[in-house]
C-alpha cells in the first residue's frame, strides 16, 4: 500500500515505523523539509521525504499526524491532492484541563473532512500515548491492543483496518465518522483518568460477559 504522511512528530515516527516494516510504501511530508528528511531517514525501510503536497498526492491512504488546531488548515490547502483517499486523522483535541476543545462543535475528524470534503476520513489510533505505537507489537497480557476506527466510506475502513493489523493491533468497528467525537471525548477522558488522577482507565469497564448484565454471571 502506498502511504502519505503529513506531520514529522512523534505519530508520524510510530506509525510510519510499523508500515515500513510491514512492507508499505511511505512518503514523509512536512513544510520543514530537513524534519521530513530526518524522519524517514529514522523510519527507514525506503521512506521518502518529501513535501506536505506530495506525501499527500503519493498515498491511498494518508495519515494526518497533526496538531488539532492545525489539522483542517493543512488538509484544506491539500483537497485537491487527497480527493478520494482514505485520510486518517490520529489527532485528540484535549486542552488546558483536559478540556474536550471541540465543545458541541463538529468532531476533529469531522472539521478535516469539511476542509477536504472529497477525502473519506476515518477516525482511529488517537486512544494511545505514541510510546504504545512504539511498541513491536502493543500487546498487554497476552492480547494484542483493540483500535476502534470510525468511517463512512468502506475501502477506506478495509483499508485502515489492515493498517491496525499491520501495527500488531486488533481493528474493531467504531461506526460511522459521526461517531469520531466519541472517540475523542473517550480519550479526553482517558488522558485526564491516566495524566490527572493516576488510574488504570482500563479498570473501569467490565469484561465482555458482565457488560450487558448477563444472567449467568451476576452476582447471586
Amino acid at each position: 500500500m502506498r502511504i502519505g504522511v503529513l506531520g514529522t512528530g512523534s505519530m508520524a515516527d510510530a506509525l510510519a515505523t510499523h508500515w515500513v516494516r510491514a512492507g508499505h510504501e511511505v512518503v514523509i511530508g512536512g513544510r520543514d523539509a530537513q524534519k521530513a528528511e530526518r524522519l524517514a531517514r529514522r523510519v527507514g525501510g525506503g521512506a521518502r521525504p518529501a513535501s506536505l503536497r506530495a506525501a499527500a498526492a503519493s498515498g491511498e491512504v494518508v495519515l494526518a499526524a497533526l496538531p488539532f488546531g492545525a489539522g483542517a488548515e493543512v488538509v484544506r490547502e491539500l483537497r485537491a491532492a487527497l480527493e478520494g483517499k482514505a485520510l486518517v486523522d490520529c489527532s485528540n483535541p484535549v486542552g488546558p484541563g483536559f478540556r474536550l476543545l471541540t465543545e458541541a462543535g463538529p468532531s476533529a475528524a469531522e472539521r478535516l473532512a469539511a476542509a477536504a470534503p472529497g477525502a473519506h476520513v476515518v477516525k482511529a489510533f488517537n486512544l494511545c500515548h505514541e510510546d504504545v505505537w512504539r511498541m513491536r507489537p502493543p500487546v498487554f497480557d497476552g492480547r494484542p491492543l483493540s483500535v476502534p476506527v470510525c468511517g463512512d466510506n468502506d475501502a477506506s475502513l478495509a483499508r485502515v483496518h489492515a493498517l491496525v493489523r499491520d501495527a500488531g493491533c486488533l481493528p474493531v468497528s467504531g461506526g460511522g465518522l459521526e461517531r469520531a467525537g466519541l472517540l475523542e471525548a473517550t480519550a479526553a477522558l482517558f488522558i485526564a483518568l491516566w495524566v490527572g488522577e493516576g488510574a488504570d482507565a482500563q479498570a473501569i469497564a467490565p469484561p465482555l460477559a458482565y457488560a450487558t448484565g448477563d444472567p449467568d454471571h451476576r452476582a447471586s
